[in-house]
């Protein structure tokens, strides 16, 4: 019998999506092996305390971190690391998260919406340097000192968004935090690929890195990961687990050690984040086929596919951006005199086509095949030239 489509069933329209791997369309598209291994776990009862180590293991070795741990997306994984920087071992700050005292020193231009998932944890966001170079104001980025002047007794760790403009500043945060004992929480939610970041961040002395699970991973859109020392994962995985245990029958994970609780805490602020069996081995497939997988030649493969496109875009002003000038995987950029405005036409066809806004201020609809089914290619492509002609008409 033919599985139902569940999306028919709904009457939710499926969609070309050449804008990448957005949360807002859905995150990753899923390799078989991912979606089997997922329905295989939901076929069983496990201890996620167990499970969780288990995983934490996995990440352990393609992260090259002490300690690793799934959470339900890069979101939660921040607000977990500043909820293990505020309270580390002590169950009753824990209990009293969010309702703190703590602050996370952040780079101003790291300052973005996704920085309230720190916020979330209770903590307050302060604001440190000037940061001419990131603003194109001048030629200086953030400075060790201008860290230093911010520290203080109720300052629980320094946050960082990291990509590849800001990468240059990182080496002076981690020097200072390792200094002065602030552990230093690394948002590298996107930074993949290419693959070596998984491990870079971690190699340069980050204490804590996040990473989506659901974009260039290819798992669950509900995953993600943290990695870093593992008294911090730790108390992160104490603050997500479901603690409705009796104290005397509770086998902690083993990346737990009990003696370094005074009491066994109560539902933390992640209760809300906690990751099922399901997340937890899909994200765990997927890591594993991301590790194996070959950059050079996917990123061959990506590029012929776009070059086809390309040239049935005959007479449209596109470009061909390599992986190594983007760092991820190549692209097309496509000119046009009103990139938002075509960006809606497309988006209200049938089916719908979304294409990467991230320069239309500057013209240009970006067209990232990361989650691109190769299916789609011709019917993208058709879309985007009957939307240029009536815009034109």
């Amino acid at each position: 019998m033919e599985a139902l489509d569940p999306y028919a069933v709904l009457g939710v329209r499926r969609r070309i999506n050449a804008a990448g791997a957005l949360t807002r369309l859905g995150g990753a598209v899923m390799a078989p092996e991912v979606v089997a291994a997922m329905a295989a776990a939901s076929r069983a009862s496990v201890d996620i305390g167990e499970l969780q180590d288990a995983a934490s293991e996995r990440i352990a070795e393609a992260t090259g971190a002490e300690a690793g741990l799934v959470t339900t997306g890069a979101a939660a994984a921040l607000t977990l690391a500043a909820a293990a920087s505020i309270a580390r071992w002590d169950v009753a700050k824990m209990a009293a998260l969010p309702h703190v005292t703590a602050d996370i020193l952040l780079p101003r231009t790291h300052r973005t919406g996704y920085a309230h998932a720190l916020a979330a944890s209770g903590a307050r966001l302060v604001d440190i340097g000037h940061n001419d170079r990131g603003t194109g104001a001048g030629v200086r980025g953030l400075e060790a000192w201008e860290i230093e002047a911010a520290l203080s007794p109720s300052v629980v760790a320094v946050g960082f968004s990291v990509n590849a403009a800001s990468i240059v500043d990182l080496p002076t945060a981690i020097a200072v935090c390792r200094a002065n004992g602030v552990p230093l929480i690394v948002d590298a939610a996107a930074q993949l690929p290419p693959k070596e970041n998984l491990r870079r961040f971690i190699a340069m002395g980050a204490d804590l890195v996040v990473f989506s699970g659901g974009k260039a991973l290819g798992g669950p859109q509900a995953s993600g990961i943290l990695a870093g020392r593992r008294d911090l994962v730790a108390s992160a995985l104490l603050q997500q687990l479901d603690m409705d245990v009796a104290p005397e029958t509770w086998t902690p994970p083993k990346m737990i050690d009990r003696t370094n609780l005074r009491g066994v805490p109560h539902h933390g602020i992640g209760r809300g984040f906690k990751a099922g069996k399901e997340e937890i081995v899909g994200l765990l497939t997927a890591l594993d086929r991301f590790v194996k997988a070959d950059d050079a030649a996917d990123n061959a493969a990506l590029e012929k596919r776009l070059k086809a496109i390309a040239a049935a875009l005959s007479g449209l002003d596109v470009r061909l951006v390599p992986a190594e000038q983007t760092g991820r995987v190549p692209v097309l950029e496509i000119a046009v005199p009103d990139a938002l405005d075509l960006s809606a036409r497309l988006q209200r066809g049938d089916p719908p086509v979304h294409l990467s806004e991230r320069h239309a201020a500057r013209g240009l609809l970006t067209l990232d095949p990361q989650v691109l089914l190769r299916e789609h290619d011709a019917a993208l492509a058709a879309a985007l030239r009957a939307a240029v002609q009536s815009t034109a008409a």
